[in-house]
């Protein structure tokens, strides 16, 4: 009975035992971790295909607990001790055999593990260590000042910082492969890695502090260099307003004070030259570790501050020339009273002309053209009390004076306080008077912006409203309120754009702050009324839509095909040029209404595709339509956008047309009113607005080439009765223009004669020295120091090699700026007709804009070298040509960014600055 179950009992203990022997040998020649990575990932490989045979041994061990059953269920009792205690042994073996198969697999794994995050972090390390190697390979660079070679320092002390924070990695980088080598004893992990990758991060940060170290060297030569300069400057400073203190109108010491004063101010002068020359002496460290720029600078600031100091001495020993000489005579106190007095009656006529022509009462404005022409003319009055300052300063310097002369002219000192007063009050009320007009102006264009502000209110409140409508005579109830409301929209769009394309008389008004603040209001709220007005296009879709279901499709059809056909008469209607601004403006309205119209009826043919859908008949016929409508909003888009350049480019012209008209009409009536004078009465005083009035020439005569070009532009999307408008006042500008120039020519005879008849009067009589230096202090400029007569005197003095060298760069220069210049005519006149002439235009000009800094260098040459005798006005006309030419290209490059939209603006660049500005020092 017991034979067949013990022999089934027997073999299953048997095949047990030997599975488990199989496993536990193959697992003896896994378990162990030494050696390269490639063999412990085999035995990975391995320990993990041993595991996945747990099942197969858990199988034979239930085999045997079966056996083990079958066999205890009919045995003797004297034989189920010995079975029980086979049954243990052959469960103990399996626990064993499956900790063996957990632990040794874990075991190999965890090493594994652990060797790979070793290499990622290894890697990582490398990584940071190739980019900062890179990093620091290069040699330092020489930089352009202070600022530039703290901000290198900065970087290399980061950089440094940044190694310094690797060494926390670094050790436990090797840290780990110290446990990895007594783990697997791998040579990439032993004592010799180890010590390549320290030696290589020594490396990296003995150079990353080389680096520091150099850079702080060079930064600190920097800054006592630069604290050696500042010192300087402030020794220079207090020379200046030493010797400004004894200069001027407003000098209170007497004459013979203030002779000695400069004396006593010569005497520092060899002291700041030794300053200077230390100066030089630490300059050539620092230019060595300075750019070729920066060097340049310093050399210039160097050369800068001895020329100051040179004419400073200059100016100095004039002035004491000039005390001397007004110690033996003082016989100029009668005639500057007499000039005072004729200064005062000009002074006290134009106040009243001013006064009558620009500060009378006027009716209230009632349009915004209106309130535009007030504006301007206050601020014409306002700039051109503004243009008398200087007048009332020397009257304040004059009263000064006369106070202290010996005579009684107490008569004269009120009529100049009166005057004075006078000016202060008008000042004041026009400034008042401009700036009600000002925020009027503001408060006028602030209303769409503020109706805008109700509209969205209302469209918010009809967007909630109608979320869910419940029947039909709701639907008829809020439709016709959301039409309105999106013709209410269609209105306030038309008002903003209005305004957005004002830009020119919006910064001319506000200044260029407030008008880019109030423009970007504006931009937002078009944006913010774009979303509305399409939530309302969406919602006025939705409800009819939901009205359309209780329409047939042919009845709605028929409206709609209606209204695409009126849209495409009414917009072939405004496919032609319009006359003049009011014109454009308004076609540009009538267009964005259509766009309006537009986006509704593409909203209700939305609404009414569901109705065509199923029917081919339908569904052809609402295909027909969306395809003409389509045709109809990229017409319309193109008309648009060709209407808005017409506006802004008409806008434009319009701005700068009535701003020289301006200008010419104030400068005539300045110019007429210093010809009416018969005689050189106040001779100096007149010369001089004459000059400072004929200085604002070049400027203005700059943007005439400007304005005509903006002005065919005008005349090319004008109708040709608008285009004959805009020649004529093009042909009346001109004729101003040479009328100006023709009384300028006249004025400057008038006054070359004052000048001659000055000089016989003075020819017949000892040398009278006037104080003629302005009260607000003197200004030293490199370029032309000192008085044009001592100036022309050392002129005398030049070397003639000096006067050939300059004729032959003076030849030099206006040939290439001939050549210059007659490249840009020719760029002007190019005809733009498509996008391609454009870019060729916009090329030509980037071309010539090159070459201005070449030009540049030839012209300071000229005026390094200085001007030959008998030259100086070749060089004036010279410097003039050279002013107007760089302002022509610089608004030709402005226009051609304004008329080529749609085009790339690649042009829309700074011009090049001019470093060389002459230092300064002006007495605050």
């Amino acid at each position: 009975m017991t034979q067949q179950p013990q022999e089934g009992f027997d073999r299953s203990v048997e095949d047990a035992q030997a599975w488990m022997k199989a496993v536990q040998e193959r697992l003896q020649v896994s378990d162990n971790t030494q050696g390269p990575r490639a063999a412990l990932e085999a035995r990975l490989r391995e320990t993990e295909k041993i595991c996945q045979l747990e099942p197969e041994g858990r199988v034979k061990v239930d085999l045997v607990l079966r056996a083990a059953e079958a066999l205890l269920a009919c045995c003797p009792r004297d034989q189920r001790p010995e079975i029980l205690a086979r049954l243990k042994d052959i469960k103990a073996q399996w626990e064993e055999t499956v900790t063996y198969m957990t632990h040794c697999h874990s075991r190999i794994e965890w090493v594994w593990l652990h060797w790979s995050e070793y290499l990622l972090a290894r890697d990582e390390f490398y990584r940071w260590f190739q980019k900062m190697t890179v990093t620091l390979e290069p040699p330092v660079e020489l930089q352009l000042g202070l600022k530039e070679k703290q901000w290198q320092l900065s970087h290399a002390q980061v950089l440094l910082h940044n190694v310094d924070s690797q060494a926390v990695l670094l050790d436990r980088l090797l840290e780990e492969a110290a446990s990895l080598f007594n783990r697997i004893g791998d040579p990439s992990v032993d004592e010799d890695a180890q010590k390549r990758m320290k030696a290589e991060y020594d490396a990296v940060k003995a150079k990353a502090q080389d680096r520091v170290a150099l850079l702080e060297r060079v930064a600190r030569e920097h800054e006592q260099y630069r604290a050696s300069v500042d010192e300087f400057q402030l020794w220079l400073k207090a020379v200046v307003e030493k010797v400004d203190g004894c200069l001027g109108r407003s000098c209170e010491l007497p004459t013979p004070h203030r002779l000695s004063a400069l004396q006593d101010i010569a005497k520092e002068f060899p002291r700041g030259a030794a300053s200077l020359g230390r100066l030089e002496q630490q300059a050539v460290g620092v230019i060595q570790n300075s750019s070729p720029l920066g060097a340049e600078k310093i050399t210039g600031e160097l050369e800068e501050m001895r020329e100051v100091l040179r004419k400073l001495r200059v100016l100095g020993e004039q002035e004491e020339a000039r005390l001397r000489g007004l110690l033996e005579s003082r016989g100029a106190c009668e005639q500057q009273v007499r000039r005072l007095e004729a200064e005062l009656g000009e002074f006290g006529e134009g106040l009243r002309r001013l006064a009558r022509e620009g500060l009378e009462p006027t009716a209230k404005a009632g349009t915004e053209d209106e309130l535009v022409a007030r504006w301007r003319l206050y601020s014409g009055t306002r700039a051109a009390l503004a243009a008398e300052e200087p007048r009332v300063h020397w009257l304040q310097a004059q009263l000064t004076e006369v106070i202290g002369f010996p005579h009684d002219l107490q008569p004269l000192s009120d009529s100049v306080v009166a005057a004075i007063q006078e000016y202060q009050s008008l000042k004041g009320k026009s400034t008042r008077l401009r700036n009600a007009a000002e925020t009027e102006l503001w408060q006028r264009f602030q209303r769409p912006l503020q109706g805008l502000q109700a509209w969205k209110a209302l469209a918010q409140r009809l967007l909630e409203v109608t979320t869910s409508l419940p029947d039909l005579p709701s639907l008829h109830t809020f439709l016709p309120q959301i039409e309105a409301a999106l013709a209410e929209s269609s209105r306030l769009k038309e008002q903003l754009t209005m305004l957005q394309l004002k830009t020119d008389l919006l910064v001319s008004v506000f200044g260029q702050e407030r008008a880019a603040a109030l423009l970007e209001q504006v931009a937002g709220s078009v944006r913010d009324r774009d979303l509305l007005h399409n939530s309302l296009l969406q919602r006025k879709s939705k409800l009819q839509s939901l009205l359309a279901q209780h329409k047939d499709f042919g009845a709605a059809f028929e409206p709609l095909q209606r209204k695409l056909l009126d849209l495409q008469v009414r917009v072939h209607a405004e496919n032609g040029p319009q006359r003049d601004l009011p014109g454009k403006q308004a076609q540009l309205s009538r267009l964005q209404g259509l766009q309006e119209e537009g986006l509704d009826l593409r909203a209700q043919m939305e609404a009414l595709k569901p109705l065509a859908q199923g029917n081919p008949n339908h569904q052809h016929r609402m295909d027909q339509l969306s395809s003409d409508y389509q045709a109809l909003q990229r017409a319309l888009e193109d008309l648009v956008d060709r209407c808005q350049q017409s506006v802004r480019a008409h806008c434009t012209f319009a701005h700068q047309l009535l701003e020289l008209r301006r200008w010419i009409a104030g400068a005539t009536q300045r110019l007429e009113s210093h010809r009416g004078d018969s005689g050189p009465r106040d001779v100096q005083s007149r010369e001089l607005e004459v000059e400072r009035l004929v200085a604002e020439f070049p400027e203005k005569e700059a943007q005439l080439p400007l304005v005509e070009a903006h002005g065919r532009l005008v005349m090319e999307q004008s109708s040709p009765e608008g285009a004959a408008a805009v020649q004529e006042e093009l042909r009346e500008l001109a004729e101003a223009w040479r009328a100006l120039r023709l009384l300028e020519e006249r004025l400057r005879s008038l006054v070359r004669n004052w000048q001659l008849h000055r000089t016989e009067v003075d020819s017949g009589k000892k040398m009278v020295f006037t104080n003629n230096i302005p009260k607000s202090g003197f200004l030293i400029d490199p370029a032309d120091p000192i008085p044009r007569h001592r100036h022309q005197a050392n002129l005398l003095q030049e070397d003639e090699a000096s006067h050939e060298d300059f004729a032959q760069l003076l030849s030099n220069f206006e040939q290439w700026l001939q050549v210059e210049n007659s490249k840009l005519v020719r760029i002007i006149a190019m005809k733009t007709a498509t996008a391609r002439d454009l870019r060729t235009r916009e090329r030509k000009l980037q071309e010539l804009e090159a070459r201005v800094p070449e030009g540049q260098h030839l012209f300071e040459n000229l005026l390094r070298l200085g001007p030959a005798r008998g030259t100086s006005d070749q060089l004036e006309d010279l410097r003039y040509r050279w002013m107007l030419y760089k302002s022509k290209l610089k608004d030709s490059s402005s226009l051609l960014t304004q008329s080529s939209p749609g085009e790339p603006t690649g042009f829309q660049k700074e011009r090049r600055a001019d470093t060389s500005h002459p230092l300064r020092i002006v007495d605050s």
